[in-house]
């Protein structure tokens, strides 16, 4: 069995303008391609990405921006000697889609359990990663521990979270802070 670290994209992994469809546009977080680096050459991590891409249903981006967009990410971190495995994305949203096709949006888990039948994933060693809380409660409900990315210190969906019950393992600030708090749990895990 292989371990993950899923991670959300567009707010998470890059910066989000908003619908992101343009490859052009694509813009890294610091420290994103060596953290990734190290988490599947150091750590053996796969990498896999999970993102709700509501912007195809509302008619503002196509599948075929998304698929370029996730190209571009690639492109820029094989510059750095990494990839993403694997990306998953769910392009419906409840006010354009109906409920069938909407169980694929986080916080539903179904992606997750995708990718881990895809890629023989033991979801108890993996973790989940994102700046909202659909991708806690996401993590949560894949049975993964859940790293809250909170960029701007913000603690909008902290408290959201704290409402419905739910607390991430762990709140990040920055990228290497993700790195950090898994290398230091899986070493722990490991005595």
């Amino acid at each position: 069995m292989n371990k993950a670290v899923f991670f959300d994209r567009d707010g998470t992994l890059n910066f989000d303008p908003g619908y992101l469809g343009e490859p052009e546009k694509v813009k890294l977080f610091d420290n994103v391609p060596e953290v990734l680096y190290n988490l599947k050459h150091r750590l053996g991590f796969k990498i896999i990405v999970i993102s709700n891409q509501s912007g195809v249903a509302r008619g503002l981006i196509t599948e075929n921006d998304v698929l370029a967009v996730n190209n571009r990410i690639n492109q820029i971190l094989n510059q750095q000697g990494v990839e993403i495995d694997a990306f998953y994305f769910c392009p419906f949203h409840p006010k354009f889609n109906d409920a069938e096709q909407c169980k694929c949006r986080k916080p539903s888990p179904q992606l997750v359990f995708k990718a881990a039948k895809d890629y023989q994933i033991d979801l108890t060693l993996s973790y989940f990663a994102g700046d909202k809380s659909s991708d806690i409660l996401c993590g949560k409900n894949a049975g993964t521990k859940t790293i809250l990315m909170d960029y701007n210190k913000s603690e909008t969906e902290i408290n959201f979270l704290k409402k419905v019950g739910i607390s991430p393992n762990f709140v990040a600030v920055n990228f290497l802070d993700v790195y950090n708090y898994i290398s230091g749990d899986v070493q722990e895990d490991n005595f």
